[in-house]
């Protein structure tokens, strides 16, 4: 059975925490509220530098889960970002003016498709891209 010590708190800290300066930030929406996060890094890094600790739920279990390998391997860090769902927040550039949502559960295909014209939801659905 794993010790107590593997158990720790985030070792990913708001910047304001970790001593760092917060002087240049850029606006981006979360789940439709306005957020402060600091420029030049990819959306998961900023959204964890601004002290965002859950970026979607598990679809089996429900729990909150956040990026883990920053590096596109674990796809831990899903979210809707500029109204595309499954982007890997570790390999989006961050741009000012983004809207992102967290991703809780898994998609409805078929309630996107219920749309007047179908074809391009699923379409969307299928090829939705991940990262850059």
């Amino acid at each position: 059975m794993p010790t107590d010590s593997l158990f720790t708190d985030s070792f990913f800290q708001p910047l304001a925490q970790a001593g760092a300066s917060t002087a240049a930030t850029v606006a981006v929406t979360l789940n439709g509220q306005p957020l402060q996060v600091p420029p030049g890094s990819s959306v998961a890094a900023a959204l964890l530098a601004a002290g965002v600790k859950r970026f979607r739920n598990s679809p089996v279990s429900g729990e909150a889960r956040a990026p883990y390998c920053m590096m596109g391997v674990c796809f831990e860090c899903l979210l809707e970002i500029d109204g595309v769902p499954n982007r890997q927040g570790c390999l989006v550039p961050l741009q000012a003016g983004m809207a992102i949502r967290t991703q809780d559960g898994m998609r409805d295909l078929l309630a996107e498709a219920k749309t007047q014209n179908p074809a391009p939801a699923i379409a969307q659905a299928m090829e939705a891209p991940h990262g850059v």
